[in-house]
């Protein structure tokens, strides 16, 4: 078994990882053309490519070719984590592996100012007050694995690696990714911290009584929607927004707008017209009939990257088994001031 208990490694993969500070690319050895092992790690700030004495299996373009399969895989269905990431809405923690936890302080307003005639009046003296907060950063990740055999038999053939595993693994990597962020993915707790998403976010505001969609109520939807929007502006956050929508909705959002007058508009156009919404998107992950209105400014989300997905490799059975392990880092972290407002709109039938 492999772990780290109390600042102490135990095993092989443990080792390599303290003995590295903790970056994974350590775990990522791969042959030259002159058939001598190296890893690409980072030092002192530096990405270098290093000579070693452990043992690689696979060349650089089978660990290519693995990388590939594992992102192409994860890239549509990271949605919700991709539009912030989009937006800049991103938060990198060097070397993620060796941090458990991020703390943060939320910070209330101060009073107005005061208005005279000459300055000399004496305005109200008030100072902020501060709330610290922390959020656990756990690690995303599935395992799979070749026999040497495999990997040689591949060589001999000149055949490709099945990457059937390796894109399965990345695809749930980026599910879960995505459902954390979403709100949807079990409870997480550590370190007096949770990890939230945007439907079970505890200061989000909610609007329990949507209309369900059924081909003919797309202006109720709209004014619904109107609802949301003033519910976050009375928040004091102004957009812009982001409106998600859960598998209820994908019959309807591509319908004519106006049904008794055939127009180009569908309902996802219409909604997108609204002032401050930007996009209109499918949520994949979403519970029931559900409308989610997210504010794109950091001060109400943003994500969290420890370690972007990554897949480490490691040997057992006398080196005859090739283990793999796809990971990230990859936590939403949602936000409220300290009077607990901030600019989430769940919306449900």
């Amino acid at each position: 078994m492999n772990f780290v208990l109390n600042g102490k490694a135990n095993g092989d993969v443990a080792g390599v990882l303290m003995a590295n500070g903790f970056d994974a690319g350590a775990l990522r050895p791969w042959i030259g053309k002159d058939g001598r092992s190296r890893v690409t790690v980072n030092q002192g700030g530096a990405v270098k490519t290093l000579v070693v004495n452990t043992t690689a299996t696979l060349r650089k373009d089978e660990w290519i070719q693995l990388d590939q399969a594992v992102i192409k895989a994860a890239k549509p269905r990271l949605t919700a984590v991709a539009d912030l990431r989009g937006a800049g809405l991103q938060y990198t923690i060097p070397n993620g592996l060796g941090k458990t936890v991020l703390e943060h302080e939320a910070q209330s307003d101060i009073g107005a100012a005061t208005i005279s005639m000459d300055g000399i009046r004496e305005g109200e003296r008030d100072r902020p007050q501060y709330d610290l907060r922390s959020l656990p950063l756990p690690i995303i990740h599935k395992d799979f694995s070749f026999s040497a055999r495999q990997v040689m038999a591949s060589r001999n053939g000149g055949s490709p690696l099945d990457t059937t595993m390796a894109e399965l693994a990345g695809r749930r990597v980026a599910e879960e990714a995505e459902k954390l962020t979403l709100g949807v993915a079990d409870d997480f707790a550590f370190g007096g911290g949770n990890v939230y998403g945007y439907s079970n976010f505890p200061q989000r505001l909610t609007k329990n009584d949507l209309t369900a969609p059924d081909g003919t109520n797309a202006h109720t939807t709209v004014l619904e929607v109107l609802v949301m929007r003033k519910q976050s502006t009375d928040n004091h956050y102004y957009g812009p927004w982001v409106l998600y929508y859960s598998p209820a909705w994908y019959g309807y959002m591509d319908m004519d707008y106006d049904t008794g007058n055939r127009t180009d508009t569908t309902l996802r156009k219409r909604l997108q017209m609204i002032e401050g919404i930007t996009a209109v998107k499918p949520a994949d992950y979403l519970d029931d009939t559900t409308l989610m209105l997210v504010q794109q400014t950091p001060d109400v989300a943003r994500i969290v990257i420890g370690m972007d997905i990554t897949t480490l490799q490691w040997e057992t059975q006398g080196g005859m088994q090739l283990n793999f392990k796809v990971m990230a880092i990859m936590v939403p972290q949602l936000r409220s001031d300290y009077g607990s407002q901030t600019g989430i709109v769940h919306g449900t039938v």
